[in-house]
């Protein structure tokens, strides 16, 4: 967060920054090469960062929140007794769609989105169908809003361990971990168009925070390409997978949408 006309940083007496009353907090020393790896930290494990606080609201950078944040944990959790509550994709369901659209609009290489989904596959997670037990196996990751119960934060620690094992897409692992809970984890999934009521989104560019977008090619990534792997997440795209995945066909896409 920056300083601007609409924004107005100010800082206590023990060097605490605060914008009105939500206080700053600064993570150092990120562990990842990944720029959008580390940004899962925060998103993803925030029971972690902070273990006394019993709820959660995430919201994107590119996000400016316009209700009342109880108003937001009546609407999305106390109302129907959830814990865990997150948009659905405003275009996919399955997280194959997902992965094409990924790799449509360079968000990791290639190369290695297939290799995390046919990881997926091999393990028996298939497309979504409209009569399967989840509204989508795809959210929209830019609101996230838990109660930090041993469930919901369970839920959070298995999410991230699949994010720091293969690619950062938050979106693509998802699904697969709700898949292999067996309908443990009870979360509200609600309708992506109540984003608009909730929030301002502001226009923002995308930019590509690594070179490893690009790649086409796992070749690509040998001899001097070897720079663009990442030193400390996606090892598990790196260490050899246990089944057969030559064999592996991953279910076909139908692309309805530009969006990714």
């Amino acid at each position: 967060m920056s300083r601007s006309e609409n924004v107005t940083i100010k800082e206590d007496d023990r060097g605490g920054k605060w914008v009105g009353i939500w206080r700053l907090v600064l993570l150092k020393h990120p562990p990842y090469d990944e720029p959008r790896r580390n940004g899962k930290i925060p998103k993803i494990l925030l029971h972690r960062l902070f273990p006394q606080a019993q709820y959660s609201i995430w919201i994107d950078g590119k996000m400016e929140l316009i209700v009342d944040p109880l108003l937001i944990m009546e609407r999305y959790l106390w109302r129907g007794k959830y814990s865990f509550a997150i948009a659905q994709h405003k275009h996919h369901r399955s997280i194959y769609e997902e992965a094409d659209a990924n790799k449509r609009r360079k968000r990791y290489a290639r190369p290695l989105i297939d290799l995390h989904m046919k990881i997926y596959r091999y393990e028996g997670m298939g497309s979504w169908s409209p009569g399967g037990k989840t509204i989508s196996d795809v959210p929209e990751g830019a609101i996230i809003i838990r109660e930090h119960t041993a469930m919901s934060n369970l839920f959070s620690c298995l999410w991230f361990n699949e994010v720091d094992l293969f690619t950062p897409r938050d979106q693509l692992s998802f699904g697969y971990v709700v898949y292999r809970l067996g309908g443990l984890f009870k979360f509200f999934m609600f309708p992506n168009c109540e984003y608009y009521s909730l929030f301002v989104l502001h226009p923002h560019t995308r930019e590509h925070s690594s070179a490893v977008e690009w790649v086409k090619n796992i070749t690509e990534l040998d001899g001097k390409g070897s720079r663009m792997k990442e030193s400390r997440g996606g090892l598990g795209l790196w260490t050899p997978y246990p089944g057969n995945l030559d064999s592996v066909v991953l279910p076909p896409v139908a692309r309805t949408s530009k969006a990714g």
